[in-house]
């Protein structure tokens, strides 16, 4: 994928994630302080707009560099730091390649998960976005044939499981115990994503 596919891409779904800023509220706000879906919300809308601000000969790196400063300026949110340390990490990963396969950005978003982990001083099972960052990306890579599918799947499954963690990391770690039964915000706003490049994947292919 060429900087002009990726940021088509992108560009479409993070127009359409700002309609999971009500619910991603609700669930931050049962943990947290209920502020997830406007950091989202914000940071999509900055992001997109970073991204058309790009030239057309942009690489998938400098498209993925681009979001990150907007997002973390759209809203000083701990999400936001870690989303824009995410995509920092990502992009240098990718160096100056022209085109990114498949292989390519996976590694890029093990990279970034890795950055997220270690500013957060996180890890899986922390309850916590990487509950489901890091399975897609493992599953992405098991299944060569239907990466996507499977990194979607594999989301889905591990915010689900969040519900079963007590939280140990942010704000809703002062309430522990208590954060079980409800799912990570953090980690439903990763699977929104996934769901709004689903949705923006059909759409460019059918404008073409």
């Amino acid at each position: 994928m060429n900087g002009r596919a990726l940021r088509d891409l992108l560009v479409e779904a993070l127009a359409r994630l700002p309609q999971a800023k009500d619910e991603l509220c609700d669930l931050d706000a049962a943990i947290g302080d209920g502020d997830l879906g406007i950091t989202v919300a914000d940071g999509s809308t900055a992001a997109r707009d970073a991204l058309l601000a790009l030239p057309e000969d942009a690489t998938p790196a400098e498209v993925l560099r681009a979001m990150a400063p907007a997002i973390a300026r759209a809203n000083p949110s701990t999400f936001a730091a870690l989303v824009a340390a995410a995509l920092l990490a990502a992009s240098r990963a990718l160096g100056d390649r022209v085109d990114a396969r498949g292989g390519d950005l996976i590694e890029a978003g093990r990279i970034g998960a890795q950055a997220i982990a270690a500013r957060g001083k996180a890890e899986l099972g922390d309850k916590t976005v990487l509950d489901a960052l890091v399975p897609s990306l493992d599953a992405a890579a098991e299944h060569p044939e239907a990466p996507f599918t499977a990194a979607l799947q594999a989301a889905r499954d591990g915010v689900t499981k969040t519900r079963e963690i007590a939280s140990v990391r942010g704000r809703a770690a002062w309430i522990g115990e208590r954060t079980r039964g409800h799912v990570d915000p953090g980690a439903m706003a990763y699977l929104r994503f996934l769901e709004a490049l689903e949705v923006a994947a059909r759409n460019v292919e059918a404008r073409r």
